[in-house]
């Protein structure tokens, strides 16, 4: 077993955690409409996103509200529910992958938003959709090493502009289905935002305790899906096959003397119907133990986790064991057990 790769923590916890949702719902036959010049031209059919992805509808933020201000307000909620003073948050990480420059950071911009101290660390982590759970380790390592007693998480996704260029280019360039299915992943993308404030279990009462998890790589795939705010590209089939093989593996490799069945609820990464079955079958999980919030948000990237964990808070009971499995393009995968 590679040590670096699997990690416990002894006093670790999840004090709060929110969402903040886009406000304007688009449903899929609002995005097929838009798509009718390419359906004309090519003789295409729509209900794709709904009959294949499983996504009725996602949001969308209106056109003054920037990532930042989607992450900050996220982050304000947590802060309120956490009961934890500002003054007292070590550090602050912004996991989003959308940005609306390359420097200074996303999280910069939120620090200065929530009046955080100048002693609150704050930076970037951006590894595609596994982002927040790569904070959330980040973040343990600190408290339990002694350097923080108290981390905000943050991330907001926007999809406005990568519908209307995905949109646009398909109804002027399009020239058939292998388009559509190219460009697929980019038509199931949500808006939305949520944050997380982390801090020990033993200072917190009702705080909910992250006890390990596991992270595995599988970098050779890093050109399945590609994107920006310009549009993603996708290998949809290999991405797939290749997300659930590695998932497999990592789930089998990190689970050697353990097993990782057996938990209260799972909470994967929100992509679609075809991906969910898919991890569904391969790691043999009970489809009643698996919320969705894809069919009505979308994919909403690194706060699909989070904005997921966050909606079916209030139906876990104290004790329930909660993993937490995100993936990303590139590939990188993890999990994170919570006993809650």
């Amino acid at each position: 077993m590679i040590e670096n790769a699997n990690f416990s923590f002894d006093d670790v916890a999840v004090i709060s955690v929110e969402l903040h949702e886009a406000p304007t719902v688009v449903t899929s036959d609002e995005v097929d409409a838009r798509l009718e010049p390419f359906y004309a031209r090519t003789e295409g059919k729509p209900g794709l996103l709904e009959s294949l992805a499983g996504i009725r509808e996602r949001r969308q933020w209106p056109d003054d509200v920037t990532f930042t201000d989607a992450a900050a307000a996220a982050g304000e909620k947590a802060i309120a529910a956490s009961g934890v003073d500002r003054s007292e948050i070590g550090l602050m990480v912004d996991t989003s992958v959308c940005r609306a420059r390359l420097e200074p950071s996303s999280a910069v911009t939120v620090h200065d938003a929530l009046g955080l101290p100048t002693t609150c660390l704050n930076f970037d982590v951006s590894n595609a959709c596994l982002g927040f759970v790569n904070a959330m380790h980040l973040a343990g390592v600190m408290i339990d090493s002694g350097q923080i007693d108290y981390a905000l998480i943050v991330d907001g996704e926007g999809t406005n502009q990568v519908y209307d260029n995905t949109i646009n280019y398909l109804n002027e360039h399009g020239k058939g289905i292998e388009d559509i299915f190219a460009n697929f992943a980019t038509l199931t993308l949500g808006s939305g935002a949520a944050a997380m404030v982390l801090g020990r279990h033993t200072t917190n009462p009702g705080s909910h305790q992250i006890l390990k998890g596991f992270f595995r790589a599988a970098t050779q795939h890093h050109q399945l899906c590609v994107g920006s705010l310009d549009g993603m590209t996708t290998d949809t089939k290999a991405l797939l096959d290749a997300g659930t093989e590695l998932a497999k593996l990592a789930w089998d490799d990190a689970g050697a003397g353990e097993s990782w069945g057996g938990r209260d609820r799972y909470i994967l990464h929100q992509i679609s119907e075809v991906h969910t079955n898919a991890m569904l079958d391969v790691l043999n999980l009970d489809a009643d133990k698996v919320p969705k919030t894809f069919p009505f948000y979308g994919n909403i990237g690194p706060a699909a986790i989070p904005i997921t964990l966050a909606h079916v808070q209030d139906t876990l009971s104290e004790g329930d064991s909660v993993l937490c499995m995100g993936i990303g393009s590139g590939l990188n995968a993890g999990v994170i057990e919570l006993r809650w």
